[in-house]
């Protein structure tokens, strides 16, 4: 592939993978907008590598203290606080691998790649991402994440397999809309991203069994993808700290009320 075509890849995987503006949304228009062709299941493994990587980095103290808790966890005991965290990030992490797989069978991830359907997610969920950040109380903290909690932002994570809704803003839509504050929502979206980015390279890394893998490509893709994901979350969560999700709101209106015109009209191919 070509450098500049990889380039473009990482960095838009890296940029809106933890922003609540949807990778899917982006990535889509990419083929339209410059006719360059999909980039295969490789390349989408190694832009989750990098961003995975990212992650795991920039919330390392977190993914330290849950991996403490795991061989506590193992032993069936939940008496500290890595154990509990590791415990709440399993169960969230269940429903969106148990629909995953399901639409995975069916066929219904490929079904739903519609740049209408992307269009409605963004503007939707953007909207009551807006309506979570507005008017809900925000005093809870990550220590006060309870099970049933890991539960239900499980289930609203498994509403992120529809292209455009966002994992990570649909995820803090729900932490929001729980009580959780701007930061703490964000903390819990990217940490229960972890698993479910694993589970998901996983699975998509089965399809490369027995198939060539152009290390070049891959690395440079999962080393940008790394850099430019580390930079948005560091960004992102500083300025939580003074302002709300509304300038993601904006931006997902205006882009889904784009893309439903490039949609309903056919323009750009699609």
């Amino acid at each position: 592939m070509a450098l500049y075509h990889l380039v473009l890849i990482a960095l838009i995987q890296g940029i809106t993978e933890f922003l609540p503006i949807s990778s899917s949304g982006h990535l889509i228009l990419l083929p339209g907008l410059t006719g360059m062709p999909d980039q295969g299941n490789v390349i989408d493994v190694a832009a989750h590598v990098g961003t995975l990587g990212a992650v795991v980095a920039y919330f390392w103290s977190d993914v330290k203290l849950v991996l403490a808790g795991l061989p506590r966890l193992a032993r069936r005991k939940v008496d500290t606080q890595g154990a509990w965290l590791a415990l709440c990030m399993i169960i969230a992490t269940v429903p969106v691998i148990m629909l995953g797989l399901a639409f995975k069978v069916s066929g219904l991830d490929d079904a739903l790649r519609s740049i209408t359907v992307i269009g409605w997610t963004m503007l939707i969920f953007g909207v009551l991402l807006y309506w979570a950040d507005q008017r809900a109380p925000q005093v809870r903290g990550m220590e006060k994440l309870g099970l049933k909690d890991s539960i239900v932002l499980g289930l609203w994570q498994a509403i992120a397999l529809i292209p455009g809704t966002s994992r990570s803003g649909i995820v803090i839509t729900g932490a929001l809309n729980m009580g959780f504050t701007r930061t703490e929502a964000a903390r819990i979206a990217m940490l229960m991203s972890i698993p479910t980015i694993l589970a998901s390279g996983t699975l998509s890394s089965l399809d490369l069994i027995g198939g060539q893998v152009p290390l070049r490509d891959a690395s440079i893709v999962a080393g940008l993808s790394f850099l430019a994901a580390f930079a948005a979350l560091a960004l992102m969560m500083k300025l939580l700290k003074s302002i709300s999700f509304t300038p993601y709101v904006i931006y997902r209106v205006v882009f889904g009320i784009i893309l439903l015109v490039i949609g309903y009209t056919g323009a750009l191919g699609f």
